[in-house]
């Protein structure tokens, strides 16, 4: 398979995850609007809400490097600097992913 259709495959299946991830984020945070602090840090330290809320950050992470990666590839024509960008992008996409992960789970 060409790269770039397996590269659109992977944007189309990471968004196609997303979506019932997004719906589980978005009755959540609207059952929470009106809590206060303590009801908020009890609903993210259920085990089950770590667990999803962690896949959610890991395919959210896997979706927009794709989508931003997909920009630098039609926007930039020099390739050393696309090659630099991307490579800044995944570089970037990981780390804020982990850390994000690791406060989650430090709640």
């Amino acid at each position: 398979m060409i790269r770039a259709t397996k590269k659109w495959l992977s944007i189309k299946l990471t968004s196609g995850i997303l979506i019932p991830f997004m719906v589980w984020f978005i009755l959540n945070l609207v059952g929470i609007l009106d809590a206060n602090s303590s009801q908020f840090v009890l609903f993210l330290e259920s085990f089950p809400t770590k667990i999803i809320f962690t896949l959610f950050l890991i395919f959210a992470s896997i979706f927009y490097t794709l989508t931003i990666s997909e920009v630098f590839e039609d926007y930039i024509s020099n390739f050393k600097l696309k090659n630099a960008a991307n490579r800044l992008l995944v570089f970037f996409s990981i780390i804020v992913t982990l850390i994000l992960i690791t406060f989650l789970f430090k709640i």
